[in-house]
């Protein structure tokens, strides 16, 4: 019930008590003093964006969003879980990308849990659960996407924006379970392994060599053409 009906009844309740005591009727002094502190040990308070999932005898009974003072029923099981956005910040790993290079990736995960029922009861530890599912689905676009490409094919270095609402795609899918949502996924470190970074990088820089030469020679030809 509302905090401002449980505060009347405690008031009630405490005003009564004093009279009983007063009035010499110890038996039902006692009864009201009881009710008094049944009362108080049956109220909370919900912060913005908190919520308290309630459950009676192991039944579930619902979940209390609303911030706002609360009175319910003493027996009942109160837990809190926050409604907050929170980040997480994965650790770097080493993966092979889809070319079986060695690369390094991390990212940053923001989400936030959107079923309270999921997060509580269908999952163990739901943020152990989001930091294991978000490290599997980070391995998992490492291991499908090459590290660099040419310009018609999606790579991890040049297309950021793309690769990056895969991963939020892919996280919602798996973190749905646990009622959790994903707002924002983001690569926060990408590079080869340090065992074939300065192989790679003399790599790249053939390959650029070789694309200005060839671009030389298209223009050549296409002068010649044209005379």
């Amino acid at each position: 019930m509302p905090g401002f009906i449980g505060l009347i009844a405690m008031l009630a309740a405490a005003y009564f008590s004093y009279a009983m005591f007063a009035g010499g009727n110890i038996i039902v002094g006692v009864l009201l003093t009881i009710v008094f502190f049944w009362l108080w040990s049956s109220s909370m308070i919900i912060e913005p964006n908190g919520s308290r999932i309630l459950t009676l005898f192991g039944k579930y009974q619902g979940t209390l969003r609303q911030n706002g003072w609360y009175f319910v029923n003493p027996l009942t099981g109160k837990s809190s879980l926050s409604l907050r956005a929170r980040t997480l910040n994965g650790d770097r790993l080493k993966v092979n990308d889809s070319a079986g290079n060695p690369v390094e990736i991390a990212a940053i995960i923001v989400w936030r849990v959107s079923d309270t029922y999921r997060a509580s009861f269908e999952v163990d530890r739901y943020e152990e659960f989001v930091r294991l599912q978000s490290e599997t689905a980070v391995r998992h676009l490492a291991s499908t996407h090459p590290y660099d490409a040419e310009d018609h094919e999606i790579s991890l270095r040049r297309n950021t924006d793309i690769v990056s609402e895969d991963l939020k795609s892919e996280l919602n899918e798996r973190l749905a379970r646990a009622g959790v949502e994903v707002l924002e996924a983001r690569l926060s470190h990408l590079a080869y392994a340090p065992e074939i970074a300065g192989a790679m990088l003399r790599r790249q820089q053939a390959s650029a060599v070789i694309a200005a030469r060839q671009k030389i020679v298209e223009g050549a030809v296409g002068m010649v053409e044209l005379a």
